[in-house]
């Protein structure tokens, strides 16, 4: 087993992983809005991304409608990560994963496993994905993805041996889109972690 939950209290569990316990919460500290409550600016982003997404409002989106100025600003850099980004989308969703796995983003794991799957990521690579580069089963490109994910989480920095094997396949778009996918969703985790946003009923999170 990769981690257990212990509950301490109503609002806090504790996940432990490999011997490394973080704290994260089972309440939000910031409730996500009733759409009764959206502003004007909110109920705009919120049905515009309701369109691209031909899904319900999820609740980070609801969550952030709290403030609807920071959200305006932020949804512009984010939809080019998520949507109009110069990599392929498996690729994209491979350093989502592992970035969000690294931050104990369970939010971030759970909406990401069920997107990584629609892009062609399999079950057993999402497995592979928590085992990381070295892991049996990866090709060559995909281990050089998810070392590039680790290099920035643990240094904020991509070593030369690991730029060299990315560039044998990635022009320079896609090299700064990769750095900018991990260091946006490695935000995305902070916020969601820190500020208690709770999966929605019938997303999985992290594997038992």
């Amino acid at each position: 087993m990769r981690y257990f939950i212990k509950e301490k209290n109503e609002n806090v569990k504790t996940l432990k992983f490999n011997r490394k316990e973080v704290i994260r919460l089972s309440e939000p500290r910031i409730y996500p809005q009733k759409e009764s409550e959206w502003d004007d600016q909110s109920r705009k982003l919120i049905e515009g991304f309701k369109k691209i997404s031909k899904g319900p409002v999820s609740n980070i989106m609801a969550t952030l409608a709290n403030y609807s100025k920071l959200y305006n600003r932020w949804r512009v850099f984010g939809n080019h990560v998520l949507y109009k980004s110069s990599l392929p989308a498996r690729d994209r969703e491979i350093l989502i994963l592992r970035i969000g796995w690294h931050c104990y983003a369970e939010y971030e794991w759970g909406q990401h496993v069920i997107i990584g799957k629609r892009c062609g990521i399999s079950e057993e690579e999402i497995k592979q994905i928590i085992e990381g580069p070295d892991a049996q089963g990866w090709d060559s490109f995909d281990a050089t993805l998810l070392r590039a994910v680790d290099e920035l989480y643990i240094h904020s920095f991509i070593s030369d041996s690991t730029w060299q094997k990315l560039s044998e396949k990635y022009n320079t778009h896609q090299l700064i889109d990769l750095v900018f996918t991990v260091g946006q969703y490695n935000l995305v985790s902070m916020v969601l972690n820190t500020l208690g946003v709770q999966l929605e009923e019938g997303i999985d999170g992290f594997p038992k």
